[in-house]
């Protein structure tokens, strides 16, 4: 059937050519659809519980999204005369950046005093070119004890200071953010010229979306084109046929843009791991090239014309192809049991590439190789050499090699413990990036972007004023001070106590929170009443004073710290303030929650994947018992790859919780190819184990060599990539399909040999001298 398959697909080449070129320009014209989302939120699906609760904070306080600005002195002080005019200046430049809605600095701090029975509130710095030394002083002090400023945006030993811009993005144009980002950088870069004595640097959320858009953008300019270029000329060395290299080229091409294209009709958006597709892509779509081509190429040198050499190719390898496919594309869609939208995308996108792929293998390959002019010597295949020696030596000493290789992945295996579910989203980006550096002195001077934000509810209008509320909330103020973790508390009743000090003269034995609900209502009213555009309390209260949220920040923490420190705060609450609700939200903390719940729910996508696969090979190898081995050589690699990270990095985060589904559905058609032809030695060629073993490696090892070599440069390319989700996943994806090749080599012909060495009747004990050639 596949024989009067090719001689049809030879004769209609042209049509077949013509038609499979329509079709994929069909489907890659999607890909005008395509742009990137540099919004963090495409991490999280609509109905994300993290994502819904922290939204419904965004929609009553003022949002999280924002730019900090942070300066630096080389002089090491703030508190000058040249460096607050600039802070001012900039200050003043901040409230044109687009979508700003607050700016917050040192100098338009809203500082409140008294005088007599009038309460006084202006900013804190009103003319800092003319200010005396003794003025200088006095703004220091009260910057420094004013617990709203001081390690939020302004460090304690006054070296470094902040301005945080918050951002209010309409969500209507991919341009916003990198507008934005543009913005400030030339602010930035204008304050510098201005001031040479100021660092600026950059950091919070908004610079956070744009390094997603930037880092993708950069994978798909750089990484892409580099992996084209060494692949082809890898291949190009390899098969020494100009045309093998133009139809493979051709092939990839393809195989891309109609994955691309067919991402781009669903209308979603690129995210960072989703670029990563073409480069995956790339990689698997060149072994389905290259089984066939080998074929090809070694049944001419062989002395076989063009036309039977194709058609010889697609009768031995159109079956595995297609295993190979299928599995592939399995381990692929199984990423859809992804919580995280770009890890389903890039499932999808993969699949709809390797699907194509394979179309174009068993169609356009063939046909576009029968109308180019191939040309090749005859020679003999020295690496069949080779191969003769391992599947000798394998076959001999099966028994030490089958329980040496299984008390080796016992040993790896072992170090699979040492892997925690850990991540930090800061380190998301490579140190080399500019968000990564910026963020990082903002931890390590100032204040990070790890928080959460606890929204309590006094469950009545104006119930903010409630002191029996308020006393509540400098509870958990308290508490949370008690907390090794906690950097800064930003909370409602600090403002509060200050406001209840002015009203009473500014003496220092009223800071305490007021003891009457009408005097909290009327100072919370007055200081509002005072304040100036764009500065009010709604980062503080929700608009109808019926809740207040209290940011709690920190240092550097991982995933699991945030989720202890979240699990320990909750349980405070709920044992301290049983009657308190409360809901806490944060950026950082959804990127937590789904890192954590995103690699649960890929065990049970690699568990049905392997069902799956496991199933379809028993299926179509006609083989329990060859099916069934061939789920040991596929899932070891994944466990020794996994006990080797455990080994070297310990932490399985966001960025490896597809790599179970991806690799199982990669490193299985090394086994199907392999199999299908010990299945053919054993079926066609009648010939024992030992010999079944030696035929299959004569037939595929080289292939199998060269696929691995290119599968595995591949996904290094991706560690290329400055982003982790990326560059994690491809090391850890290279580590199991090298692997995998040694087990293929070395466990799979020695358990063939142990389990299915009964030497069917009548047949030869060697491998013949002809076989070579079959």
């Amino acid at each position: 059937m596949i024989v009067k398959y090719a001689e049809l697909l030879i004769r209609w080449r042209w049509l077949v050519i013509i038609t499979a070129i329509i079709a994929v320009g069909g489907v890659a014209s999607g890909g005008r659809f395509l742009g990137f989302t540099t919004d963090y939120r495409a991490f999280f699906s609509p109905d994300n519980p993290e994502l819904r609760a922290f939204e419904a904070l965004q929609a009553s306080y003022d949002r999280a999204d924002n730019v900090v600005f942070l300066i630096t002195p080389a002089d090491g002080h703030v508190f000058t005369n040249q460096t607050l005019t600039s802070i001012k200046w900039l200050t003043e430049k901040a409230w044109q950046v687009p979508y700003s809605t607050r700016v917050d600095s040192i100098t338009n701090y809203q500082h409140s005093q008294a005088f007599g029975d009038d309460l006084v509130v202006g900013d804190l710095v009103q003319d800092p070119s003319a200010a005396s030394s003794a003025d200088l002083s006095q703004i220091e002090k009260i910057a420094l004890n004013e617990p709203l400023i001081v390690k939020r945006i302004i460090n304690e030993d006054a070296s470094v200071t902040g301005i945080n811009v918050t951002i209010h993005l309409p969500g209507k144009s991919m341009t916003e953010v990198p507008e934005v980002a543009a913005y400030v950088r030339n602010l930035a870069r204008e304050l510098e010229a201005r001031d040479p004595n100021l660092q600026v640097g950059l950091t919070g959320m908004v610079m956070f979306n744009n390094a997603f858009g930037e880092n993708a953008r950069q994978d798909m300019t750089t990484l892409v084109p580099l992996m084209f270029l060494a692949i082809i000329i890898l291949l190009g060395l390899f098969f020494r046929s100009v045309s093998a290299t133009i139809a493979t080229t051709l092939m990839l091409f393809m195989s891309i843009l109609a994955g691309m294209g067919a991402f781009g009709w669903t209308g979603y958006k690129l995210t960072p791991p989703s670029a990563s597709a073409p480069n995956i892509i790339l990689t698997i779509a060149v072994a389905h090239t290259v089984h066939f081509l080998i074929t090809f190429l070694a049944t001419m040198r062989a002395g076989g014309d063009k036309e039977s050499s194709i058609v010889e190719s697609l009768r031995v390898n159109f079956q595995p192809i297609f295993l190979t496919s299928l599995t592939t594309v399995i381990g692929f869609l199984a990423l859809n049991t992804s919580d995280v939208p770009p890890i389903v995308h890039l499932g999808n996108i993969v699949a709809a590439g390797v699907t194509t792929a394979f179309v174009l293998s068993v169609t356009f390959l063939p046909a576009f190789i029968a109308v180019m002019p191939v040309r090749v010597k005859a020679r003999p295949d020295k690496t069949h050499t080779i191969f003769d020696i391992v599947s000798r030596t394998v076959s001999d000493n099966y028994r030490l090699v089958l329980f040496g290789t299984l008390a080796l992945t016992l040993v790896f295996v072992a170090f699979i413990p040492n892997n925690e579910i850990n991540d930090d989203f800061v380190t998301y980006f490579d140190e080399s990036t500019e968000f990564r550096q910026d963020t990082d002195y903002a931890i390590d001077n100032l204040i990070g972007p790890n928080n959460i934000q606890y929204a309590l509810q006094a469950d009545e209008s104006g119930g903010v004023n409630e002191p029996a509320f308020l006393a509540d909330v400098q509870k958990f103020v308290d508490y949370l001070h008690t907390q090794k973790e906690v950097h800064h508390v930003y909370a409602i009743t600090q403002t509060m106590k200050r406001l209840n000090r002015n009203m009473h003269g500014d003496s220092p034995e009223w800071h305490r929170l007021p003891d009457e609900r009408e005097l909290a209502a009327q100072y919370l009213l007055l200081y509002e009443m005072s304040l100036p555009y764009g500065l009010n309390l709604n980062n503080q209260v929700n608009l109808d004073k019926s809740a207040t949220r209290v940011t709690v920040a920190f240092d550097a923490m991982t995933t699991k710290q945030m989720l202890g420190v979240e699990h320990r705060f909750n349980l405070w609450l709920k044992e301290n303030l049983p009657h308190i609700r409360f809901e806490a939200s944060s950026s950082n903390l959804m990127f937590s929650h789904i890192g954590q719940r995103s690699t649960r729910s890929m065990i049970s996508g690699a568990l049905i994947a392997i069902i799956l696969i496991s199933t379809i090979l028993v299926i179509v190898l006609r083989s329990f018992k060859i099916g069934f081995i061939s789920l040991i050589p596929n899932l070891i690699p994944i466990g020794i790859a996994f006990g080797i990270w455990g080994l070297m990095i310990g932490e399985v985060g966001l960025s490896l919780a597809p790599v179970v589904s991806m690799t199982l559905g990669i490193v299985v058609d090394d086994t199907i190819h392999f199999l299908s032809k010990y299945l053919r030695g054993r079926r066609e060629q009648n010939l024992d184990a030992g010999a079944a073993i030696q035929y299959a490696f004569r037939q595929v090892g080289s292939a199998l060599t060269v696929t691995t070599f290119v599968l595995v440069a591949g996904f290094m390319v991706l560690t290329l990539s400055p982003f982790r989700l990326n560059s994690d996943m491809g090391l850890l994806t290279a580590i199991t399909i090298a692997v995998a090749l040694v087990v293929d080599f070395l466990l799979l012909p020695s358990l063939l040999m142990a389990v299915d060495k009964d030497r069917p009747s009548n047949q030869p004990s060697g491998l013949p001298a002809s076989s070579a050639a079959d």
